[in-house]
């Protein structure tokens, strides 16, 4: 009997991209589960049950003290252990938008200080903050592929994706952290200009940078590249149909730019786990 990736689409209340996500993971033959988190809390299901676990965009709890700040908190008040080990073991988290939000404000991502140690606990070095254009920002991005990640092989050097987001400036705790993140290859995307407009990529200005995150970080990975935490939504990206040009481009295949991140999250484990 075969084995198959399991995935786990981890929600809650307000989560609202959690079909899309497990569309994208069923695409490429992965088992996938949609799971209140309050199942993992109350002990009746577990993380282990999983190779991978992946928190969706949406707006968990209404964001209604700060986006990802509720679901961030059940994690470490009930679900730190389970998630160390879980990383320890080689499995893979992914975390878009509102799941990037939730992995940061846990102290789970940038994961620099060595929290995956027996008996430690994170600490959060960074966050993600309102748009410096004080609204909500929905549009389509240029990004630029920086990263050293299982989640990233294969990319095209820039991607096109959409964002849909009112926190999503990426801030840290001071320079070090980003040098850290620099010199670690640790920033898996980059916001950059439209390509065809050769525009210096030492200055990307609102909107190619749609929130003024710092240094265009718009997504990043812990220390093994296991962990991705990212703004944009791969899974809005997944089909070719869904780009807004796709009709000037004409069909250019079935997928879109979105797809592969899904692609390599299952190869990945399907090579080295199973």
């Amino acid at each position: 009997m075969a084995k198959i990736v399991r995935v786990l689409i981890l929600r809650t209340e307000g989560t609202n991209c959690d079909q899309e996500t497990a569309f994208a993971f069923k695409e490429f033959g992965a088992d996938v589960k949609l799971v209140h988190i309050n199942r993992f809390i109350e002990k009746r299901d577990s993380l282990f049950n999983y190779h991978i676990l992946s928190i969706p965009g949406g707006f968990s709890y209404g964001d209604d003290i700060a986006s990802g700040r509720i679901l961030a908190n059940e994690l470490r008040f009930y679900l730190i252990d389970e998630i160390i080990e879980f990383i320890r073991t080689g499995r893979l988290i992914i975390g878009i938008c509102n799941g990037f939000q939730v992995l940061v404000k846990a102290g789970i991502l940038p994961g620099i200080d060595r929290w995956t140690d027996r008996g430690s606990s994170p600490t959060q070095t960074a966050t993600l903050i309102s748009n410096d254009s004080g609204k909500f920002e929905d549009r389509w991005v240029y990004l630029k592929v920086t990263g050293n990640s299982p989640w990233t092989q294969g990319l095209s050097d820039i991607i096109y994706l959409p964002v849909a987001h009112a926190e999503g400036k990426f801030v840290v705790k001071n320079k070090k952290l980003l040098r850290q993140l620099k010199d670690n290859r640790q920033i898996a995307f980059k916001y950059c200009n439209d390509p065809r407009m050769r525009i210096d990529d030492n200055i990307v200005q609102y909107p190619a940078n749609p929130n003024g995150s710092v240094d265009n970080v718009a997504g990043i990975t812990d220390i093994s590249g296991h962990v991705l935490g990212m703004m944009p939504h791969p899974e809005r990206h997944f089909l070719f149909h869904q780009h807004p040009y796709w009709r000037r481009l004409g069909m250019v295949g079935k997928f879109g730019d979105g797809a592969l991140i899904f692609k390599n999250g299952v190869e990945y484990i399907e090579k080295n786990l199973l």
